[in-house]
């Protein structure tokens, strides 16, 4: 009777652990996925303010024509190539912050201003989605979670090459 009962002990503690990771699991996906799409919010909206800039009387034509293209292609990117467009948005917008900008108007200061607080946004969106994905990693190269399949069908989550970038 009391081998029953020890052996019953240590099944439901097993139990719970395996249900206690797959919940952990679950939360970790979880703020994988909210950290993405906060970052993605950030990064439609440095795209947004790019074209912003490029319309404005800030850039020369040429400046504008890269700019303009860069935006768009970083706004609608596919997943697979939303490493390179982001880059390439960034080298962009360095290209054009680089040339010096002390004729900016008003507006256009604001712009600026505007585009500077969002990249601080963006550094912090960057490290709070690469933490939660090397989190998320750690946890599911774990012998428990690949034995008993804790991660079900949710993909390996990854990080871009971008957000080692500096923006």
């Amino acid at each position: 009777m009391r081998t029953w009962l020890t052996v019953g002990f240590f099944l439901l503690l097993a139990l719970w652990y395996l249900s206690f990771s797959a919940a952990r699991l679950d939360r970790l996906h979880h703020r994988v996925e909210t950290s993405w799409a906060n970052l993605d919010v950030l990064l439609q909206k440095r795209a947004a303010i790019a074209l912003e800039i490029a319309h404005s009387d800030l850039a020369d034509p040429a400046s504008s024509m890269l700019l303009t293209g860069a935006a768009y292609q970083a706004r609608d990117a596919e997943i697979k190539n939303r490493s390179m467009a982001e880059s390439g948005l960034s080298g962009a917008l360095g290209l054009l912050l680089s040339d010096g900008l002390a004729h900016a108007t008003e507006s256009e200061q604001a712009l600026l201003q505007e585009l500077s607080a969002l990249t601080a946004k963006i550094r912090i969106a960057i490290s709070i989605h690469t933490d939660a994905v090397s989190s998320t990693v750690m946890v599911r190269k774990k012998f428990v979670v690949r034995t008993f399949r804790l991660a079900g069908n949710a993909p390996l989550p990854v990080k871009y090459e971008f957000e080692s970038d500096v923006l």
